[in-house]
C-alpha cells in the first residue's frame, strides 16, 4: 500500500511517495576519487518541458523524491537539457540538502535555443559561460563532476585541459570528465589533468565502446557512466507492441527491428521470463554488471520505479554469458590480429 506525504523544503513542496522502496548500493566511483557515489545515476534529460517532450510538472518532485528515497545520490544532467530548466528543476530540489548529492553536469551545446559560435563548444570562453549559467541554476557554488558534452572536432586538448584545471583550481569543480570522446583524445587528456569520470554510450545493441573506451577508461581508473541503458526503450520490447517512445519520434521510418536486435530481445524476453521481471529491468541488470554506473532517465514515477527493479534481479553467469555473447561486437583491427598473434607467447 502507498501514501503520499506533502513536504515543504525551501518554501517549494514536494510531494514524498512512501512505498516499498528498492535500496541502491554505494560503490567507489573510479579508482582514484574515494567518493562512494549510488550504483545507478538519476539522468535529468527529461526533467521539463522546454523542447517539448518531457516529464510534466507533477510528476517531477514524485521522480526525485523516489530516487532519494531508495538511496539515490547521484544526479546527471547537462546545460542543454530542456535548455537549462533540467538544471533549475534539479537545483530547487537539492537547495535544501545540497551536501547529500553528486552533481553532474556538461556543457557545449549551450542553454540557448540558437546560440551564437561564442556560447558554444568547448573552448574557454563557452566553458566559462556555461559554468556560471549551471551554477546559478543548480543553486550551488561548486560542480561535483563536470565536463563537455561532446568533442566539438575544433577545440584543442591544451584549450580544453587548462580549461578545466582552472576551474578546479578556482574551486568551482571538484572532478573533471568528458562525455562523447574518441579514446585517443581522452586518454591524451586523461594523462595531462587528473580526469575522474567518462561518459559514454553502452547497452546490449551498443557495445563498440568495448573496442576502445571501456579498456581505456578501466586503464586510467576513471568512473564510467552509461547513458541510454534501454537503448531509447529499444530494449523494453515496447516497439514491438506499437508503442510509442523516443525512438518513433526521432525516426522519420518508425520502428525498424534488424536481426541482431531481434535476437537480443528475444533472449532478454526468455530471461525475463525465468527471473520473472521484465524485458528491461533484464536488460538494466546486464548493465549493472558492468563495473559501470547506468544512468537512467524517467518520464513519469512508474518509469523510474520500473527502472529500480532491476536492482533486485540477480542474473545467474549462464544468463550474463548468453547476453555477452549474443551482444558482442566485433574487434576489428588491431584487436582481431592481436588475438591470433598474441597466442603464441
Amino acid at each position: 500500500m502507498s501514501f503520499l506525504i506533502r513536504l515543504n523544503l525551501a518554501g517549494l513542496d514536494f510531494i514524498r511517495l512512501a512505498e516499498e522502496l528498492w535500496s541502491m548500493k554505494n560503490k567507489l566511483f573510479g579508482k582514484h576519487t574515494g567518493l562512494p557515489a549510488s550504483e545507478i545515476i538519476l539522468g535529468a534529460a527529461s526533467l521539463g518541458e522546454r523542447r517539448g517532450y518531457g516529464a510534466i510538472a507533477e510528476e517531477i518532485p514524485k521522480i526525485l523524491a523516489a530516487y532519494a528515497d531508495a538511496g539515490g545520490n547521484f544526479i546527471d544532467v547537462a546545460d542543454q537539457y530542456q535548455f537549462g530548466e533540467a538544471e533549475e528543476i534539479v537545483g530547487r530540489f537539492i537547495e535544501p540538502q545540497r551536501h547529500n548529492f553528486i552533481i553532474c553536469t556538461k556543457y557545449t551545446r549551450s542553454s540557448e535555443r540558437d546560440p551564437f559560435p561564442t556560447n558554444s563548444g568547448n573552448h574557454r570562453k563557452a566553458m566559462r559561460q556555461a559554468i556560471e549559467g549551471s551554477l546559478k541554476r543548480l543553486k550551488t557554488d561548486y560542480i561535483d563532476i563536470y565536463m563537455p558534452h561532446f568533442d566539438d572536432g575544433l577545440t584543442p586538448i591544451e584549450e580544453i585541459t587548462r580549461g578545466l584545471e582552472d576551474l578546479v583550481k578556482a574551486g568551482k569543480v571538484l572532478y573533471t570528465g568528458l562525455a562523447n570522446f574518441p579514446a585517443w583524445k581522452a586518454a591524451a587528456i586523461a594523462t595531462t589533468i587528473p580526469l575522474t569520470a567518462l561518459q559514454i554510450e553502452y547497452n546490449l545493441v551498443q557495445r563498440t565502446a568495448d573496442r576502445e573506451l571501456m579498456g581505456m577508461a578501466n586503464h586510467f581508473g576513471l568512473g564510467t557512466m552509461l547513458y541510454s541503458p534501454l537503448a531509447g526503450g529499444l530494449l523494453t520490447g515496447k516497439y514491438r507492441k506499437g508503442s510509442a517512445g523516443r525512438l518513433t519520434l526521432s525516426s522519420p521510418d518508425g520502428y525498424q527491428e534488424n536481426a541482431a536486435t531481434q535476437a537480443i530481445i528475444d533472449q532478454l524476453e526468455r530471461i525475463a521470463a525465468e527471473v520473472e521481471a521484465a524485458p528491461g529491468q533484464v536488460a538494466l541488470a546486464w548493465v549493472l554488471t558492468q563495473n559501470a554506473f547506468p544512468i537512467i532517465g524517467a518520464r513519469t514515477l512508474a518509469h523510474l520505479q520500473d527502472g529500480l527493479k532491476a536492482l533486485e534481479i540477480r542474473l545467474n553467469p549462464d544468463q550474463v554469458a548468453h547476453l555477452d555473447n549474443i551482444s558482442t561486437v566485433t574487434m576489428g583491427y588491431p584487436h582481431d590480429l592481436l588475438r591470433t598473434v598474441q597466442k603464441i607467447y
